[in-house]
Formats: C-alpha cells, sequence, structure tokens
C-alpha cells in the first residue's frame, strides 16, 4: 500500500550547512565549495537512481551543473545565518515503476515549484530495500528578467496618518518594514504543497489502474479511528530488510496489531450494538434463556463439548451479575458503555503512541548526538588543511552530528540542558499506560464476546419461536 511522507526543512549557513554539501551528497557527486574551498567527493555513494535541475523561466541555464548553481547560490547570500536551501523530501509510491516514479515527481516539482521561479535539484534515491524516496532541493530567491538573482525581501517606508515617512531619531533613519518579494515561506505554502503532492500521486496511480490512495492528512483530520506508523527512514529500512530488528521498525509491527485488533473490535460492537436497536424486541426472551440456548443446534453429546458448554454460560453469568445486569434494556445499557469505552481507549491510545512516537525520535537524536560529538569535536579542531581527508572518512559521522544537533537546538528553543532523564521518565510511564490501556482494551474484547455469546442464545431463541409457529400453521399442533 503507498504511504504518505513528506518533510520541509531549510539548509542555512546559520545551522553549519553548506548548500553545496547537501547538493554534492543527494546527487552522489564531487564538488568543491567556492565559499569554504573544501571539496565534498561522494561519488561512492550508492542508491543515487537519478539526478537532474529544473530551471524556472529567467534563470541561466548554466545552473542545470549542480556545482555551478549551488555554488552561486552561496555566493549570493552574504548573511552568516543565510537560508541557502529549502529541501523537501518525499516517500515514493513502490506500486509505481521506477520511470513512472521519474514522470511523477517531475509533474509534481514543474507545477509546485519550478513554474513558481525556483529552480530544483532533484535527486531519486532507490537501493533497494524497499524505500524509494526523492530529495529536491529549492532555491530560495526569485531571479530577475536578465537572469541575475532577486531580491528575498524589500524594504518599504512606514508613513504617518499624512503619508509622510516617519523619521526615528535614535536610529537616525526613516522607519521601514521588509516585505517579501515571493509568497515562498508564508505558513500556508506547507500545507499547500503537502496537498498537491497527494494529488499528482493519487491521479498516477489511478492512472496505472492502482486502486490504494494516499491522503496528505493525518488519521485524525481524516476521521479515521487508527493509529498511524511511524516513518522508518533509509536506515531503519534497511536494518529491516536485513533481518534485523529496529525499535521503529518493533513499534510499527505493534501499531499494525493494534490497528488490526481495534478495527476488528469496532466492526464488532458496532454489530452488537445493530442487533439490539435493528427492531425492537416484542416480550424478549429473559437473559437465563438466552444464555441457556447459547449451545442450541451444538452437538453436546461428549463430555468435554458439555463442559465447555457449562464454562461458557458460567462465565456469561460472571459477566451478567459483575455488571448488574438483569434484563435487556440494562444490557442495551451495558452495550452502549462498551461503545463509549472503545472510543475513549482508542482516543488514548492513540495520544499516547504520538508521544511515543516524539519521545523516540528524540532519544535517536540525541543518541546520534552523543555517539558522534567525538567524531565532529576532533574533526573542528584540525588544521584546515587536514580536515579535507577526514572528512572523507567521517562524513557520515559529522552530518549525523550535524543533523542531530540541528533538532536538539530547534527543539529545545534556546533552553541548554538536555533533559534526558525527563524524556526516558515519560517514555517508561507512557509505555506502562499504554499497557493498562491494551489491557482495557482486551476487557472490552471480552465483554464484547459475552454480549455477543447473548446475541446468538437470543437468535436461537427466536428461531426456535419461528419453527414452532411455521408447525402450528401447517398441522395445527401446539407443541
Amino acid at each position: 500500500m503507498p504511504i504518505y511522507h513528506l518533510s520541509i526543512k531549510i539548509i542555512s549557513r546559520g545551522k553549519g550547512k553548506p548548500a553545496v554539501t547537501a547538493a554534492a551528497y543527494r546527487a552522489g557527486e564531487k564538488i568543491t565549495s567556492e565559499y569554504t574551498g573544501v571539496t565534498h567527493d561522494y561519488t561512492r555513494k550508492g542508491g543515487v537512481v537519478h539526478t537532474e535541475i529544473m530551471l524556472p523561466q529567467y534563470a541561466p541555464l548554466e545552473y542545470a551543473d549542480h556545482s555551478v548553481l549551488w555554488n552561486a547560490v552561496e555566493k549570493i547570500e552574504k548573511a552568516k545565518n543565510a537560508q541557502l536551501a529549502r529541501e523537501i523530501e518525499i516517500a515514493l509510491p513502490k506500486e509505481l515503476s521506477a520511470e513512472k516514479n521519474i514522470s511523477l515527481v517531475r509533474e509534481y516539482v514543474n507545477h509546485t515549484f519550478v513554474e513558481q521561479g525556483m529552480c530544483a535539484d532533484v535527486c531519486i534515491h532507490d537501493t533497494g530495500a524497499g524505500n524509494p524516496h526523492a530529495h529536491i532541493m529549492l532555491t530560495m530567491r526569485p531571479f530577475n528578467e536578465d537572469g541575475t538573482w532577486g531580491d528575498k525581501q524589500k524594504k518599504e517606508y512606514i508613513l504617518d496618518g499624512n503619508g509622510e515617512k516617519i523619521y526615528d531619531k535614535k536610529k537616525r533613519q526613516y522607519k521601514c518594514k521588509s516585505i517579501p518579494t515571493t509568497d515562498w515561506n508564508e505558513q500556508t505554502k506547507a500545507e499547500e504543497w503537502r496537498a498537491a503532492w497527494a494529488d499528482c500521486v493519487n491521479r498516477f496511480l489511478e492512472s496505472e489502474n492502482i486502486t490504494e490512495r494516499i491522503d496528505h492528512r493525518s488519521y485524525e483530520r481524516q476521521g479515521i479511528e487508527q493509529i498511524p506508523t511511524v516513518h522508518m527512514g533509509v536506515a531503519a529500512n534497511q536494518m529491516e530488510r536485513r533481518g534485523i530488528h529496529t525499535e521503529r521498525g518493533d513499534m510499527n509491527r505493534e501499531i499494525t496489531i493494534t490497528n488490526r485488533q481495534m478495527g476488528q473490535l469496532r466492526a464488532r460492537i458496532k454489530k452488537c450494538k445493530d442487533w439490539l436497536y435493528s427492531k425492537p424486541l416484542v416480550n424478549p426472551p429473559t437473559l437465563m434463556s438466552m444464555m441457556e440456548h447459547i449451545a442450541d443446534g451444538k452437538n453436546l453429546l461428549t463430555q468435554s463439548q458439555r463442559i465447555k458448554n457449562l464454562k461458557t454460560q458460567a462465565h456469561i453469568f460472571m459477566f451478567l451479575q459483575n455488571n448488574d445486569i438483569y434484563d435487556v434494556e440494562q444490557l442495551a445499557n451495558k452495550i452502549e458503555h462498551i461503545h463509549r469505552q472503545f472510543y475513549d481507549v482508542s482516543s488514548k491510545i492513540k495520544s499516547v503512541n504520538r508521544r511515543l512516537d516524539t519521545l523516540n525520535e528524540h532519544l535517536t537524536h540525541y543518541d546520534n548526538y552523543n555517539q558522534n560529538k567525538a567524531v565532529y569535536n576532533k574533526y573542528i579542531k584540525l588544521d584546515p588543511n587536514k580536515r579535507k581527508d577526514f572528512y572523507k572518512k567521517h562524513s557520515d559521522e559529522i552530518q549525523l552530528y550535524k543533523e542531530s544537533k540541528e533538532y536538539l537546538d530547534k527543539i529545545m528553543n534556546g533552553k541548554k540542558d538536555i533533559p534526558i532523564k525527563a524524556w526516558k521518565k515519560e517514555q517508561t510511564e507512557l509505555l506502562a499506560e499504554r499497557y493498562d490501556l491494551m489491557e482495557k482494551h482486551y476487557q472490552l474484547k471480552d465483554e464484547t464476546r459475552s454480549v455477543e455469546l447473548l446475541r446468538k442464545g437470543a437468535e436461537n431463541i427466536m428461531s426456535e419461536n419461528v419453527q414452532e409457529t411455521a408447525l402450528v400453521r401447517k398441522h395445527g399442533i401446539n407443541l
């Protein structure tokens, strides 16, 4: 089944991420950064199945080369904390061929980004591990008609009530504000781009007569009572393909089982409600008679069958007694209570799993940060002339450290002490809470089974009554 995954992030100089480095890594090429003088060689990187640069109107044709484009970007961006590129990462549907996926990405990128004025550096990766995906690096500055870079924003003077410019005596200049020259950074764009990807994928799936569809909305927004699985990522997928269980893989397997069980229980509860409310019962049978007729139609000649039937009846008797159910109306109230409890438990399970997913993400980045910190520190302390060779040997560790540091800096929002103990404590508490919630789920499943057996007893009684009535009408006898 095709999955939906689209993430958006900014590649910025302020966070130690040169655009040239990112471009070389994603394309599997060797590029020298004119800004830093460092050569980045990723020609041995595997899994790069397609690369191309798509240019908008007015962009110079020479920008179709990775090195030329991203060195030009780093040259035009002067600030130390400049935003150099926006990266879109998308999961490609395995149901489509490699050629169709290339066409799919081209159509999406051209309509969504290139036609709006962005250069798009497209790299499709597929190592054969079941995780085909694309990296799309986008320029963040528009072009002028003469092919030169335009401005990201322009200054506009603030005017008073008379339309006159306002002078700021402290700053010794007229007051002004910055106005973006494009709408690419507006918050609504992320939702627009996410929806466009889902629409594009679904059109291609339909053209190939594939019935499955994807949706950019969360399960909650779609109204689907299901726990979303977590995104595996390249490393976890590769390990799972080699038969090595990962934490994320185990979580997804558990979520899949839970979703299946919740779906089955939801359907069973609905069936019980439909049975009880489909039509009003006239002179309904007593609960005891329902219980006694559960095994009607079965062969109870053997001792083991009779013992099993008695155990079933005893189990239902305990269910009725423990819930103070003495008539059909009280049974109906119990079914309503089971229904409400099911949705309450389901909602809490989803909430706990979402938070566990977030905590696992925090802890994974913390581990990567710690494990690769020493390598990174050694790298930055090296003489600049020796960094090149060191980087070739340890590029993966350095990139992991930088990505994890960027992630942690973002979620810490200026705080220095990473609350690792608090995260682990919360994770332990949530795992215990999820265990308790699943116990409640199984209890509801058991109670639903008792209701189903009572329903079966009632149906057997009603079937027996129908047969008796038919005999009376046919033969005029009273049984």
